[in-house]
């Protein structure tokens, strides 16, 4: 079974101790990233396992390899030297393990290592991207029969993921770790028993004294409680959140929480994709149950589905996908979850009489849209590219604009309520406003499609002119309670609502 690895990168022994003594309910071993230390610290690394008490890997990572230690490979082998002089008599006060990398041929180290029980994790950094012949990588560092290989690389795309989860098959049966390091690597990491890999690294996040010791790396408790990684096995069913970016995403949060919560044997990976064609050959290798699609694939993906629904061929855009053997079946839930949010959030029971600007002409836009003219309402849909908005507004015969003067002025003929559904006011966009130009009178119901920040700077000021305002939270959520249903076949329990959020 994979383990949780807590990176411990503090610049004293002292405050590493203080951090495993924090997170230590949720991890098995720790990696003492010597090359963190101050420097009178390092020569103290020998008493460091018997105070922590359970498994430790010593590491002393160089530069070229991710790491902090810039001293020439002369000082590098002493201190390792000195962090590995081993007690004899009782072996629980050794290192349980030492990474040295591939170049790195210390013979005299490494059989005291062998001699005193402290296994050799022999490792690999590609910080660039993935190898042509990583299945060749990793057979090749296994030099010695204990010796487990480490292969860590930098995919720069979903593509360069795909590779290592089929170098993973291909070297199954050795003792590896195997991950891939930034934002493309996160699902290696959660997903790291079925990837065949001995642990998965962690760090400690919110310390502003404590570098991340790698990039991709998640919380530890996040690891152990949201993703609940002590019990995924290799019969654990995949689901996914997929787009691009993917900062920002409670999905994974909501899904794993009704899993734990019904003793599901089931997780919920965030995958950010650089194309929606890379998405689906991963998926299909992790063989991946149902996926939650976001921007920008929600209208990309249909041309790959096998089955669409009525409202996917209505709307023209799909936000669920669940596997089938006949392929690829596709759902849209954006629009009853928006619906039902707005009608709630408005005390209405449709929209009869309203007039309402929709901002945006993306898959969200589409699915608002459609829900307007099903509930009576008239809108106007205002884009920055206008043929796309006008494509948007044809088939209910709505007003449609640039978002240009001519645009706002027109928003004032479409104020009961207004729709916000681009991505504009997220992260790296916080400070921005869609509609900067448009003066609140008040009046105006206002809800905005972004859920984090949990006020955009559109909701703010709609706020502060005495607006009523609604993030995406609750949409987000509703639509997900419909997504729990083609994952799992039956409608989801009125119990869970007050224990997931809604």
């Amino acid at each position: 079974m994979a383990k949780i690895c807590l990176c411990l990168t503090g610049r004293t022994l002292e405050r590493d101790l203080e951090i495993l003594e924090k997170y230590r309910k949720y991890v098995d071993i720790a990696e003492l990233r010597a090359d963190c230390l101050d420097p009178d610290e390092r020569f103290q690394l020998r008493r460091f396992p018997e105070m922590a008490g359970l498994p430790v890997i010593l590491t002393i990572r160089r530069g070229i390899d991710g790491g902090k230690f810039v001293g020439g490979e002369g000082a590098r082998i002493t201190i390792l030297s000195k962090g590995l002089a081993f007690a004899e008599a009782d072996r629980r006060r050794n290192f349980a393990y030492v990474d040295l990398e591939e170049d790195l041929e210390v013979p005299s180290l490494e059989e005291a290592a062998r001699t005193f029980g402290t296994r050799i994790i022999r490792s690999y950094h590609n910080m660039q991207g993935v190898d042509s012949d990583l299945t060749g990588k990793i057979k090749a560092l296994w030099r010695v029969g204990d010796e487990l290989a480490k292969a860590a690389v930098m995919p720069q795309n979903l593509d360069d993921v795909l590779r290592v989860y089929q170098a993973a098959k291909e070297t199954a049966g050795g003792e590896k770790i195997l991950l891939c390091m930034g934002e493309y690597g996160t699902n290696t990491r959660i997903l790291a028993e079925h990837i065949g890999s001995h642990l998965s690294y962690t760090t400690v996040k919110g310390e502003a004294d404590l570098p991340a010791a790698a990039s991709g790396q998640l919380d530890p408790k996040v690891m152990a409680e949201t993703y609940r990684f002590r019990e995924i096995t290799k019969k654990t069913r995949i689901f996914a959140v997929t787009g691009y970016p993917l900062k920002v995403s409670a999905s994974p949060y909501f899904f794993n929480s009704i899993f734990s919560i019904e003793n599901t044997d089931a997780v919920y990976v965030p995958i950010p994709a650089d194309s929606i064609q890379s998405f689906l050959r991963l998926a299909e290798e992790l063989g991946v149950a149902g996926v939650s699609v976001t921007v920008p694939y929600k209208e990309a993906v249909i041309p790959f589905l096998s089955y669409k629904s009525e409202q996917v061929k209505s709307i023209g855009a799909c936000n669920t996908i669940v596997a089938s053997p006949q392929g690829w079946m596709g759902y849209n839930t954006d629009a009853q979850g928006f619906s039902d949010s707005l009608l709630e959030f408005s005390g209405r029971r449709d929209l009869k009489g309203r007039k309402i600007t929709i901002i945006g002409a993306g898959g969200a836009a589409r699915a608002v849209a459609a829900e307007v003219y099903r509930l009576k309402g008239k809108a106007l849909i205002l884009n920055r590219t206008a043929v796309r908005a006008r494509e948007v507004a044809f088939p209910y015969r709505f007003a449609w604009s640039g978002l240009d003067a001519q645009g706002i002025a027109l928003m004032d003929k479409y104020a009961d309520i207004i729709i916000q559904t681009t991505s504009v006011g997220m992260e790296p966009k916080a400070d921005a406003d869609p509609i900067e130009f448009y003066q609140f009178r008040g009046k105006e119901l206002v809800m905005d499609v972004i859920y984090k920040p949990e006020k955009t700077r559109c909701l703010q000021r709609a706020e502060a002119a005495g607006c009523r305002i609604l993030n995406g939270y609750d949409m987000l959520l509703r639509q997900a309670r419909y997504q729990y249903k083609y994952y799992t076949g039956k409608e989801f329990p009125p119990s869970l609502i007050n224990r997931v959020g809604f």
